[in-house]
């Protein structure tokens, strides 16, 4: 019998790939960290992952032209540890490159791998390029700020959002450049962008998804496209669409990191929201072109549980898949220099993976910055006492989670038809109170605690999902733009005097809407652009805001970043009224400047005058006034509270 060359190799090939799964089926993982393409000048060395592949192909592309063929083809040998490997001993930098598995017989389509770190137009194919050229001027001197805990606040922002509209004043419009440019203004001379967020004293930028993502056509940026970005393609590679040029891998990587260097240059840190629960349409990743239903969790018949709702969920509990989320990350901080991480449908994941992602990544940096979403969209197929749960953040090590108990009681729950306790709706105060000592036990709250520390709770009552803070008080609350503004700075005062990190978003500062759009995550700008003219329309909104930040800032009391000094510091003061939430933080000597911190929230309609401890005090917030320095000084045993407004005394 006649046995062709051909037949032979197959045999071999397919032999190698058995060898290099263990006895019991099991896939090996390699214990250096995966890298699938590593340019040394006149060499490059390219991986891909596919330990029970029968064969693995590399080509070289001069574009991202699907229709051109590959200028070189080159055959990858398996290796123990379940890479194909490939040495190319010729200078391609700027080529363009892509992997092709074999399995069971037929080549699956080709893709960029698994960890691409730099990518042509639209992503389908890998770069190679020189790690050297992407790095701005000062690079190697970029340091982050020092911020301390009691100081964070973070600012929720998409690079279109923030800076497209006419009014921003702003040269590169929808780009990572615009957090670069200084001096911006919007018609009537007021400070835009980055100067804008050091004026309003947040301490922290998150950026929405800017990781390479599918739901933009790269190649027509002229037709203005809108999307959030939930929907990763290339989880190492910056997107192409914010960039000034996205055919030019280089050109991305720089302007991103120019961002993250005129950021830290301007005292905030940055904080990334990542996207690693589930991806675009799977047949299109490299996962499922290298191991197709390993790295996402399957049915039986061999389609993909949805816990995400977006079509699949991704399986951190694998092996390949955990290490894979970890250096990942770690490469997001060593490379970019990037200070935190907001993780999308934190739920999705196993709560062993992210307490080694915590470990890890505060190796790094002990200051960084980790919490998520504490829900999925749907059930995910994994048990519920062994995934990231709000439920069980206190089983997390120093990763937090968002509340939806402080957002839904201030300003009611998302569908509801009443604006909730910032419209003077009864029902609220336990879990308006549960937000002010940041989610933990205390003897005085009586909602069940889910965190631990409180700095694991995320203070909010507004971000990009759903409708933005004015959108939802026009839709539910039956008042005039005066009330509703009295309540917005109502809202924010919970936020800004919680133990847990405050969090806002973009634009809410200014009063911004959406046209009453609740998911608008691939509107036009028309909708999600902000207007930088209500920063002169809504100056004294913004005022507000700002100086709630400085009191913050100034006092620490309001983030004593400990359980037990919360338990012991902040006492509620007992109010019978339904929508006032009182609270007194003493004993603050070596804390804070001030002896104790009086704070008073009142929903109601109507004024009150609430009994404290007789003392000389300075009044720092009033009947929708707020001022670091003091609106007045006050002595007496009682704190008045306007109607729809809040009160912050500090005891001197």
């Amino acid at each position: 019998m006649k046995i062709s060359i051909k037949n032979l190799l197959m045999g071999t090939m397919a032999a190698a790939a058995m060898a290099s799964c263990a006895a019991d089926g099991t896939l090996p993982v390699p214990e250096t960290v995966l890298e699938e393409c590593v340019y040394m000048g006149d060499r490059t060395e390219f991986a891909v992952w596919a330990p029970d592949a029968e064969a693995a192909q590399l080509r070289l592309y001069h574009s991202a032209d699907e229709d051109e063929a590959a200028f070189k083809t080159v055959n990858m040998k398996l290796g123990k540890d379940g890479l194909w490997k490939a040495v190319v001993k010729d200078d391609v930098k700027g080529a363009l490159y892509s992997f092709q598995v074999k399995k069971d017989g037929a080549w699956l389509e080709e893709t960029a791998g698994i960890a691409a770190k730099a990518v042509g137009v639209n992503g389908m194919r890998g770069a190679v390029v020189d790690w050297d050229e992407t790095d701005p001027e000062g690079w190697d001197e970029d340091r982050s700020p020092e911020i301390r805990p009691s100081d964070i606040i973070v600012y929720e922002m998409h690079h279109r959002d923030f800076s497209i509209h006419p009014s921003s004043g702003i040269s590169n419009k929808g780009k990572y450049l615009a957090l670069t440019e200084e001096g911006t203004k919007n018609p009537d001379g007021l400070a835009t962008g980055i100067d804008h967020l050091k004026e309003l004293g947040v301490t922290y930028v998150q950026l929405l998804p800017s990781t390479d993502f599918a739901t933009i056509d790269e190649t027509r940026l002229e037709d203005n496209q809108y999307n959030w970005g939930y929907e990763p393609l290339n989880y190492n590679a910056v997107e192409g669409s914010f960039s000034t040029d996205p055919y030019n891998p280089t050109t991305r990587i720089r302007e991103f990191k120019q961002m993250v260097q005129a950021l830290h240059k301007a005292g905030f840190r940055v904080i990334l929201d990542v996207v690693y629960n589930h991806t675009t349409n799977a047949a299109n990743t490299g996962f499922e072109r290298t191991m197709p239903g390993y790295f996402y969790r399957m049915r039986e018949d061999g389609t993909f549980f949805n816990g995400s709702g977006c079509g699949n969920e991704t399986a951190s509990e694998q092996e390949m898949f955990r290490k894979y989320m970890i250096e990942s990350l770690e490469w997001w901080m060593k490379e970019y220099h990037i200070d935190g991480f907001r993780f999308d449908l934190m739920a999705i994941h196993d709560i062993d993976t992210m307490n080694e992602i915590s470990e890890r990544l505060h190796a790094i940096d002990p200051a960084v910055v980790i919490y998520g979403e504490g829900w999925a969209a749907e059930s995910p197929a994994y048990p519920a006492e062994q995934i990231a749960l709000k439920a069980n953040t206190y089983m997390l090590d120093k990763v937090g989670a968002f509340s939806d108990n402080i957002r839904d009681a201030v300003r009611g729950p998302l569908g509801c038809e009443n604006a909730g306790f910032m419209d003077g709706v009864a029902g609220n105060k336990e879990n308006v109170e549960f937000g002010i000592v940041g989610g933990i036990e205390h003897p005085q709250v009586t909602v069940e605690a889910w965190a631990d520390n409180p700095l694991q709770h995320v203070s909010y009552v507004s971000c990009h999902d759903d409708h933005c803070l004015r959108d939802r008080l026009e839709e539910a609350a039956k008042a005039t733009e005066k009330q509703r503004l009295r309540m917005v700075k109502l809202a924010q005062t919970a936020v800004y005097t919680s133990q847990g990190i405050p969090f806002i978003f973009n634009g809410e500062e200014l009063y911004r809407h959406k046209q009453g759009v609740k998911n608008s995550y691939n509107q036009p700008d028309a909708i999600n652009a902000i207007d930088w003219t209500y920063k002169t329309k809504y100056s004294d909104l913004v005022k507000y805001y700002s100086e709630l930040a400085a009191i913050r800032h100034a006092h620490p009391g309001f983030c004593l970043g400990d359980p037990d000094l919360v338990r012991e510091k902040l006492q509620f003061i007992d109010v019978d009224d339904p929508c006032i939430v009182a609270f007194r933080i003493s004993g603050l000597e070596g804390i804070d400047t001030a002896k104790s911190l009086t704070v008073v929230l009142n929903g109601s309609k109507k004024h009150r005058k609430i009994a404290i401890p007789e003392g000389r005090y300075i009044v720092l917030a009033e009947n929708g006034v707020a001022d670091v320095d003091g609106i007045g000084a006050y002595t007496g045993d009682y704190c008045a509270v306007a109607a729809t407004s809040a009160t912050i005394l500090a005891e001197m």
